[in-house]
């Protein structure tokens, strides 16, 4: 069974159809929205709404880690936008956006993708953009040629404050629920650091404690994640399990390829 898995996709539609051709399932493990571009300040949510020179500033603030600057700058920027004092209107401006990227999105995958969501996804507009027979699985486990996938989206709570960050305990409830699988699918790494520091933002990137325990009692063949844009190791291994970061889509527009 040749499995195609993608993650971090952040708007990158156009390679989407060809990364899930040839295989027999075709995963993705989230954050499929694109709100900043760092290498690029024109593309996102972010631009859309700001302009390209307030996207640079941010940009810039949130490289140097001046995260409170890029509070206080994303805040005179709303100011300056019709409504922006009310926070209702606010998110009226980036739904239409978040909907497009969606649609756009899950019309590139096949309608029998396995998904999950990242932390910088929206779950409930998600939803209303899927076509019929995708599935985004969270806490579920689902048996793709006598294989046992398990899957846990989401991000956990971190300075960044970014849409889709549940509680610890909310997490660890979800990963409770798996039980023994072959595959284990996440966002986010394992609290591992070879697979959560990153190694051109250097910084660490918030994975899971409560994850590596359950890989290291149940021993899956594979976990498989993303979250890490370029972590020091992609590849991990915890007793028999081999941790994988299946790589940042956006960046390489390919997917990973696994054989079971």
């Amino acid at each position: 069974m040749r499995v195609h898995v993608v993650s971090d996709v952040h708007g990158a539609v156009g390679d989407l159809p060809a990364a899930s051709e040839d295989c027999d399932v075709f995963i993705c493990l989230g954050d499929l929205l694109l709100y900043l571009d760092y290498a690029d300040p024109r593309q996102g949510a972010f631009a859309e709404v700001f302009g390209v020179e307030i996207t640079t500033k941010y940009i810039e603030l949130r490289k140097a880690k001046k995260f409170d600057e890029a509070r206080a700058l994303t805040a005179s920027a709303w100011a300056e936008v019709s409504g922006g004092a009310d926070p209702d209107s606010r998110m009226a401006r980036f739904v239409p956006i978040i909907e497009r990227q969606y649609s756009e999105i899950f019309a590139a995958i096949p309608p029998s993708a396995l998904m999950t969501l990242g932390n910088v996804d929206v779950p409930a507009l998600a939803t209303r953009q899927m076509l019929p027979g995708q599935r985004i699985l969270d806490g579920e486990v689902v048996v793709r040629g006598g294989v046992r996938f398990g899957f846990v989206g989401s991000g956990l709570p971190s300075r960044y404050r970014t849409p889709n960050e549940i509680p610890v305990s909310k997490f660890d409830s979800l990963l409770a629920q798996l039980g023994d699988v072959d595959v284990l699918c996440t966002h986010i790494p394992p609290a591992v650091p070879e697979l959560t520091f990153d190694v051109v933002a250097r910084r660490f990137e918030v994975g899971s404690e409560a994850l590596l325990a359950l890989i290291e009692q149940t021993q899956p063949r594979y976990a498989l994640f993303g979250h890490v844009h370029q972590p020091l190791s992609s590849r991990f291994r915890i007793g028999r399990t081999e941790c994988l970061n299946v790589g940042h889509f956006r960046g390489t527009r390919r997917p990973f390829v696994l054989e079971l």
